[in-house]
């Protein structure tokens, strides 16, 4: 399991993991006293189920905490925000009976909350903190008592090079300084914990990892349907207990579990796979209006880079680089030391302002390279993050006539200068220059960092502390070496015959894709039969076209999730197009509707927990309570039938060739692997020193 990838880079990781001795590490998912003078509660029991199937993830997370407090409280229950994920259930346990929160504007159920709990009331109320982390509160917590609380989030899952992820965060990312001052709670759960993943793939899948966490049992049910799992004595008894499991997980050692660390799955497809065209459909019956995900997996046409090209790296100079500078700088000596002769860098160094240590770009000699490494080493670290300035100064002295990157890594969280999310845009958007960016841990500020990734046609990718990183870097190195897709644009047209239409795409724009990606659409469709999928692009200067035959059905009850996921991609665009033209109330309204109807938290929305005769009094109709159930069922009902097929092009494929895998060899970009790979580690543990430094 261990061997899921293989690169002369290997040594280097290991020889560098020493970087990352056991440090302070925060933790998240977890309920502490809104008092923050009174002690932590006891976590009792933490359970996590997830199901991966038709394209999409569903994950159940239901915690039991404890207060050990004389006292009755108020509790902060705080669980960072998964990449791409749409919160539809918050439950509450009311005398025993679980209770579902519904969607109400922000103001609205704030309101509601603080009055049901001057009452006395049992309540609860779940808010998004920016792009951070979803906080729910709850009242009264009573002394010596237990709350229960269960939080259900959704969100595609993508294929990159044939290999799969998801991610259960629970490390708290670390970037803000006030938030890290609050949250000085215990890590561990005293009782059960448990981790349960099932993976059912319409495509075979040939392996499992989870690079973190070793204990884990993986079970190779068929080609089709895999399942992960751990938990520690107590979670295994618990599983065994509730759901009749004859073989429940493996206990790890010990009582308790240390929420401390992310917990990260891949699973890699078989090769040899053919380059596709996948929909799932909802539509009830009854229903004039359905709504599809359609997932495109391109072959294997994307052609290696040749031409010598010019490489900006951006490095991070701030005083939270101290005790770590001397690492990215060796990082730096092993890179460019290696570049092929075609190539040329530039060094950015930014921290409260930025500076360009290279004037202009240089050719890689020996002598540029000693010269500028002296240079680096003499640096110390100091001052705050101004992420702008470091952008600023990377995109001025570009070439025109030779292809250009800039590769930023960082965790996104800009707190000198200018911050705002529009100045960034522009910047990019003046320049035809690719950024790829790594997103370090769960607080960065990926909407920030995906969206100027998109805007200069480049890509993010993000990056756990629990992640294979050299595997994670092959990946990214492998999109370097190869040309792209860019300029995309997909229509869908309904047959002579069947009048289908196809309205509200999102995203509203695609932009480019590389070797490997997948390409996830939501929309509406009116009608039933066939439609007509066309996929045009360029690639360098040719121009690029793939078509494939589409079926809608009049009714598909299978997949109900998927109007929420398609409310909350709609929801990204909206919130993207305020951030780049500035907010107007009509955006703003459209999001809160959005929200409202597909039962989704948002800035402007939040679920609320009320008893159930205060909703009926107050007048708030149970549609998310209804929403969910209706999911619930069809999860079971899934559950009970075969892996569906929900490939579209199979009699006339769209593409040509299988797709894309992992290629052999280090190419021109080894190298340049090697300098993001320091980097990354010296950033990865750069959180952990913020930490125990404040």
């Amino acid at each position: 399991m261990q061997r899921l990838w293989r690169n002369p880079i290997h040594w280097l990781v290991v020889s560098l993991l020493s970087l990352l001795a056991p440090q302070l590490v925060m933790a998240a998912g977890l309920m502490t006293p809104a008092d923050s003078a009174l002690p932590e509660l006891q976590i009792k029991e933490h359970h996590v189920n997830v199901v991966i199937e038709d394209g999409y993830a569903i994950t159940e997370v239901e915690q039991t905490f404890f207060n050990p407090n004389d006292q009755t409280l108020e509790a902060i229950y705080t669980f960072p925000v998964p990449e791409k994920a749409s919160v539809g259930e918050f439950t509450y346990w009311i005398d025993g009976k679980p209770v579902t929160a519904e969607v109400l504007p922000k103001q609205q159920a704030r309101t509601l909350y603080e009055q049901e709990k001057a009452q006395g009331n049992r309540t609860a109320l779940t808010e998004q903190d920016e792009y951070r982390s979803f906080d729910s509160r709850v009242y009264p917590v009573l002394p010596q008592d237990s709350v229960r609380i269960r939080l259900v989030y959704i969100q595609p899952v993508y294929a990159d090079l044939g290999i799969g992820r998801y991610v259960y965060p629970l490390e708290e990312g670390g970037v803000d300084e006030e938030r890290m001052a609050f949250w000085t709670y215990q890590q561990h759960v005293q009782e059960a914990f448990s981790f349960n993943l099932t993976m059912r793939s319409s495509y075979p899948v040939d392996q499992f990892l989870l690079p973190a966490h070793p204990q884990a049992q993986i079970q190779h049910h068929s080609e089709q349907e895999w399942q992960a799992s751990f938990a520690n004595a107590a979670g295994a008894a618990a599983v065994a207990s509730e759901e009749g499991q004859v073989q429940p997980p493996t206990p790890s050692t010990g009582s308790a579990f240390t929420l401390d660390k992310d917990i990260v799955v891949y699973w890699r497809h078989q090769q040899g796979l053919p380059g596709s065209v996948d929909m799932v459909t909802y539509r009830p019956e009854g229903s004039d209006r359905g709504t599809f995900m359609l997932t495109l997996t391109p072959g294997d046409d994307l052609g290696p880079v040749q031409q010598g090209r010019d490489w900006t790296f951006v490095l991070d100079i701030s005083g939270s680089m101290q005790g770590k500078y001397h690492s990215l700088a060796e990082g730096v000596r092993k890179g460019l030391g290696k570049l092929p002769p075609g190539d040329r860098f530039r060094l950015v160094l930014f921290n409260n302002q930025a500076r360009e240590l290279t004037t202009g770009y240089v050719a890689v000699n020996d002598a540029n390279v000693t010269h500028y490494l002296q240079q680096l080493e003499s640096i110390q670290p100091n001052s705050g993050t101004n992420l702008f300035a470091g952008l600023k100064m990377a995109y001025q002295g570009l070439d025109a006539d030779r292809p250009s990157a800039v590769i930023l890594v960082t965790d996104g969280v800009a707190n000198v200068g200018v911050v705002e999310k529009k100045a960034f845009l522009k910047l990019l958007e003046q320049h035809d220059i690719r950024l790829f960016t790594f997103v370090m841990g769960n607080s960065a500020n990926r909407p920030l960092l995906e969206e100027m990734a998109l805007v200069s046609n480049g890509f993010a990718m993000a990056i756990s502390n629990s992640d294979d990183i050299s595997g994670r870097l092959v990946q990214a190195a492998d999109k370097l070496r190869h040309e792209a897709y860019r300029d995309i644009t997909l229509t869908i047209t309904g047959a002579k015959k069947s009048a289908v239409k196809v309205r509200d795409l999102s995203p509203q724009r695609i932009g480019s894709l590389y070797r490997g990606q997948q390409l996830i659409v939501f929309g509406h469709y009116w009608g039933d039969g066939q439609a007509r999928l066309a996929i045009e692009g360029k690639v360098s200067d040719r121009e690029v076209r793939y078509t494939s035959d589409l079926q809608f059905p009049a009714a598909d009850t299978r997949n109900p999730e998927l109007e929420r996921l398609w409310a909350y991609a709609t929801i990204e665009d909206i919130q993207n197009r305020m951030d780049y033209l500035g907010h107007d109330a009509d955006s703003e309204d459209a999001i809160v509707d959005l929200a409202v109807e597909y039962g989704l938290v948002t800035p402007y929305t939040s679920l609320v927990v009320v008893e159930e005769p205060v909703f009926e009094q107050q007048g708030i109709a149970r549609n998310n309570k209804a929403r969910v159930e209706r999911e619930r069922t069809a999860r079971q009902n899934r559950n009970s039938t075969p892996v569906q097929d929900h490939r579209q092009d199979r009699s006339q494929p769209a593409f040509s060739g299988n797709r894309a895998y992992p290629s052999s060899g280090g190419g021109s970009t080894g190298p340049v692997l090697i300098l993001m790979l320091l980097s990354l580690i010296v950033l990865r543990t750069m959180s952990r020193w913020r930490q125990r430094d404040s």
